[in-house]
């Protein structure tokens, strides 16, 4: 074997080359990765806890804030505390640190600048400026870098303020490096006016991307009361102002002119804000006054009035407005002079907030929800900012006009800081006034001056003695107590718990689910003209499963067999409605009716075993016996007397046939007094009307005797006395619970049964249950004597032998 060597001499050179390459390659990255620690950098060891990551950050963005320090290496460094910051603060980001050094999900720490290398799928890529490409992301927007947590805490409750504007990038999108002026030019220009702006990296914040719907780079998303609409034409910036101005909602400021300017002023009543006036020369509503106009819809009414239209000019001569500069006009009570006016050339947004900051509310205005009562009548925090609420309780009708006006005049004459005036209508917040005069209704007008102590609702308050109708002497007596309040802040002597007022401007649900249906129509219409099939499919998916499933059952009922659709049919269980009044002691048993009708079910052969025998432990079955006779008035009188006990769900109702099965009943009497042991005297062989509750399991039963309460008209004058004393001794036999162990069938009581089964006419038969209601809640309270057998009998022949045997 011979061994061959080469002489080329480039061969001896690329190995030692190749490895002092990647010797070099390795050396970098290890000083790349010990460079850029977090810790270091904040100045923090790796057992730091998030209160001492926070302050260190916070010292070092004071100290390396690009505004602050003019230092070339300023802003470098405040990035770098940033994204150290980020990787710390969130706990599963520090521990992929800790454990294997990763920064990121997706991209290492600081990839945005000059960093040496970054990580992607496992291999190493140089940075782009060893490429020389343009860094997508410069200190500007940084500001703007929105993330997870941070939006859903500030931007999506701040959208309910004022529109939001973001941007979705990610790293080498050479589209977004192309829109980037314009979008810079469109950022300069908004969000002086109160836009809010955003930018959200589609590989950094790829879970907030999600939750926005953009899957792709870049896009550009409006975002407006919580509801997320996509920008679909060109990056232009007269389209992206367009388009913020499409997301407000519409009627946020109403034209005026001279024909409707009074009407506008005096709705403050009904619609319980204060009316501003924009007047210019522009014949749209400018945007910075739309933005406004929603920031404040909730507190102020908004109108614009063109001043270069000729049919407003009596508008302007009335109030004496400059044609030269834009001049803002504040109404509230009086409808004839502002309490407060601001005209400058250049309208600036601070200025416009803060004059409408000053004036949100009425001078005596009316509490409607539980929002304006707080901000009025704030809680009391310190012992020197004591708020007090003088609150008049009225009503709506015309007749409380006069009192609500001196109330008005006397709130506007005594300004003053800790005190705030407002009004209530008894009729819309009647828990707050049955909490304020314990709970009782104030007849008149009355005055309460009360001082809140707490979120939960507690106030002291102190109600002003004479009420309120708007004389002098009453006005005179208020301010008296307004005065000594101040000298002695203990003078609110009762205390109360508030509940939260009513909202009456709250939209009725009908109206709330039609705003949500057209958001939702809107959605849908937006994704299918764009075509975002990848949010349309669970839609899509879902509507086809649904006419799917409609269009199959018509077509299966239309193939199939007439006689095949048509359910088979048990046999119907006797159903009998009670009367109207037989609701009447509903309050007597343990849970209330669910039906308007009580289900008796008829003892026969076949469902004798499943109602009795196996009756499950606890369950009672009661049983009215009856004849084929007495069957209609018995079951009618029996539905009237146990409705009230038909919603207990351990009773069942009954009827046994006496004429189908005679033998039962005697056969179960006789087997009740062998176990007891007792000699009583053979019954009546008449059982119509005898009610038994039958437990199957413990094998006993309790008894119910017909009773006759009804005056029969055939009898003569001289049975009066008699039939009395035959019903009194009745009665008490009943109320006894018919006991069949008991000596109350005497010989006497024998006689008048006899009597009264002589006169057997429909007045008694309707009559016997006049006394099971009774019975009924002495079966419920477990006082009634039970007669307890051996076995049960059982129905038809079997029945007949054993009772012969006997």
């Amino acid at each position: 074997m011979t061994v061959s060597s080469s002489t080329d001499p480039q061969a001896r050179v690329r190995p030692p080359l190749l490895a002092m390459f990647l010797l070099i390659l390795s050396v970098l990255l290890v000083r790349a990765a010990s460079e850029y620690d977090p810790y270091k950098i904040l100045g923090v060891g790796r057992s730091a806890s998030q209160a001492e990551i926070k302050r260190a950050y916070k010292n070092l963005a004071r100290e390396w804030h690009p505004d602050k320090n003019k230092d070339p290496k300023a802003e470098d460094m405040f990035i770098k505390v940033s994204k150290s910051y980020e990787i710390l603060s969130n706990e599963e980001r520090r521990s992929n640190f800790d454990r294997y050094g990763q920064m990121d999900d997706n991209q290492p720490f600081g990839q945005s600048q000059h960093h040496g290398f970054r990580s992607f799928h496992n291999s190493f890529y140089f940075d782009e400026s060893f490429f020389h490409f343009p860094r997508s992301r410069d200190f500007a927007d940084n500001k703007y870098m929105l993330h997870h947590a941070q939006f859903n805490s500030d931007v999506l409750p701040g959208s309910y303020k004022r529109p939001y504007l973001i941007k979705v990038t990610s790293e080498w999108c050479f589209a977004c490096i192309h829109i980037e002026p314009v979008w810079k030019e469109t950022v300069q220009e908004l969000e002086p006016l109160g836009v809010g702006i955003g930018i959200v990296d589609l590989g950094y914040e790829r879970r907030l991307a999600n939750q926005l719907g953009a899957h792709r780079a870049p896009s550009i998303i409006g975002l407006v009361n919580g509801r997320v609409t996509f920008f679909h034409q060109a990056v232009v910036r007269e389209h992206l102002r367009q388009f913020v101005e499409n997301l407000l909602p519409p009627k946020l400021v109403e034209k005026i002119t001279d024909d409707n300017y009074m009407t506008f002023l005096e709705n403050w009543r009904s619609e319980n804000k204060p009316s501003l006036l924009l007047f210019d020369q522009v014949p749209i509503v400018p945007l910075l006054y739309k933005l406004t106009a929603f920031a404040f819809r909730d507190y102020v009414r908004f109108g614009y009035v063109d001043q270069g239209e000729t049919h407003n000019s009596r508008l302007l001569r009335q109030f004496n407005v400059n044609t030269y500069a834009p001049t803002m006009l504040l109404f509230k009570e009086d409808t004839e002079k502002p309490v407060d006016i601001i005209q400058a050339r250049g309208m600036k947004r601070q200025i416009m907030d803060e004059f409408v900051s000053n004036n949100k509310f009425l001078q005596v205005p009316r509490l409607v929800s539980q929002q304006i009562f707080d901000e009025l009548c704030p809680v009391k925090q310190f012992h020197r900012r004591r708020k007090y609420c003088v609150l008049l309780i009225t009503g709506e009708d015309p007749a409380f006009l006069p009192g609500n006006k001196a109330f008005l005049d006397f709130a506007t004459a005594n300004k003053k800081d800790v005190l705030r005036f407002a009004y209530v209508y008894q009729r819309q917040q009647q828990p707050l006034c049955q909490a304020l005069f314990q709970s009782q209704a104030a007849l008149s007008p009355q005055v309460v001056i009360l001082e809140r102590r707490s979120q939960a609702g507690k106030v002291q308050y102190r109600s002003v003695s004479g009420g309120w109708n708007g004389s002098d002497d009453d006005k005179y007596h208020l301010h008296e107590q307004l005065e000594l309040l101040q000298k002695d802040p203990t003078y609110l002597r009762s205390d109360a718990t508030l509940p939260e007022l009513n909202n009456e401007m709250a939209p009725i649900f009908i109206i709330q689910w039609m705003n949500a249906a057209y958001d939702y129509l809107l959605q849908i219409y937006d994704d299918l003209l764009y075509s975002n099939w990848s949010e349309m499919m669970p839609i899509l998916s879902l509507i086809f499963s649904a006419l799917f499933i409609l269009f199959g059952t018509v077509i299966i009922q239309a193939f199939s067999e007439p006689g095949e659709s048509e359910p088979r049919q048990s046999k119907p269980k006797p159903q009998t409605k009670p009367e109207d009044d037989a609701s009447s002691r509903a309050s007597t048993s343990s849970r209330a009716p669910k039906k308007d009708f009580v289900e008796v079910t008829e003892l026969t052969d076949i469902t004798y075993t499943s109602n009795l025998v196996k009756l499950r432990p606890g369950h009672l079955n009661v049983v009215l016996v009856l004849t084929s006779a007495s069957k209609n008035a018995l079951l009618r009188k029996f539905a009237k007397e146990v409705f009230s006990f038909s919603g207990t769900e351990t009773l069942h109702f009954s009827f046994l046939n006496a004429d189908k099965h005679l033998h039962w009943m005697p056969w179960l009497l006789r087997s009740a007094r062998q176990s007891s042991h007792s000699d009583d005297e053979e019954e009546s062989t008449d059982y119509t009307g005898h009610v038994l509750a039958l437990n199957g399991y413990k094998k006993y039963f309790c008894l119910f005797r017909p009773v006759f309460t009804g005056d029969d008209p055939s009898d003569s004058s001289s049975e009066t006395s008699f039939s009395s004393d035959s019903r009194r001794k009745s009665r008490s036999r009943s109320r006894s619970s018919s006991h069949s162990r008991s000596r109350s069938h005497s010989r006497e009581d024998g006689a008048s049964s006899r009597r009264a089964s002589s006169r057997a006419t429909s007045i008694e038969v309707h009559h016997k249950l006049d006394r099971l209601g009774l019975w009924m809640e002495r079966l419920m309270e477990g006082t009634l004597p039970r007669l307890h057998v051996s076995a049960w009998p059982v129905l038809g022949g079997a029945a007949s032998n054993t009772s012969t045997e006997s």
